[in-house]
């Protein structure tokens, strides 16, 4: 299957304003929370505790909502499953948007270094995936993000109101934009 990229992101939006990501916290809002989301919204996948064969089958039913809801769709991991790019380690990418993960100035330049076209800089806030990791806060979010030169996502503890007193344009979350309390 091709990369649907273009056809998800319009000229003027190089990547999306709002991302969902997959865990096994919050799989069970998903369906939802994708039909919930601004049309062309990312998703990116990651569902690291199932086994391959499951993890694929769940891929591609949350993949076919995303996509059903005109999201762009995010492979976290090795694979080309027909989806728009990647997100994680550049080991791991394929065809498509690379999008990397950062927490601080040198992972921001090993992002770049390797051709990312967009990074997730964490942890932004608090989060229950890391509880009392330190975090950037949002002068350290925006100090860090202001310096690269592609579009950078604010993930750690985000929800809608975290995201307007961070007042970045590009967010995501886990638990924040798919249970009950985050949104």
């Amino acid at each position: 299957m091709a990369a649907r990229y273009s056809a998800s992101v319009t000229n003027r939006q190089t990547l999306p304003l709002l991302w969902l990501l997959s865990d096994a916290r919050n799989d069970a809002g998903l369906e939802v929370a994708l039909h919930d989301l601004p049309q062309g919204s990312g998703f990116v996948f990651r569902h690291y505790h199932l086994p391959e064969a499951a993890r694929r089958e769940r891929f591609e039913a949350l993949a076919a909502r995303a996509r059903s809801c005109g999201h762009v769709v995010i492979l976290s991991g090795p694979g080309d499953w027909g989806v728009d790019g990647h997100y994680g380690r550049p080991a791991c990418w394929g065809a498509g948007l690379k999008l990397a993960t950062a927490h601080n100035g040198d992972e921001i330049e090993a992002a770049l270094a390797t051709g990312a076209d967009g990074i997730f800089l964490s942890p932004v806030f608090p989060t229950r995936s890391h509880p009392g990791a330190a975090t950037l806060g949002v002068m350290g979010f925006r100090v860090l993000a202001q310096q690269s030169p592609v579009p950078v996502i604010a993930l750690g503890g985000m929800t809608r109101m975290r995201a307007e007193e961070l007042d970045w344009p590009r967010w995501g979350a886990i638990d924040g934009l798919a249970s009950p309390n985050g949104a």
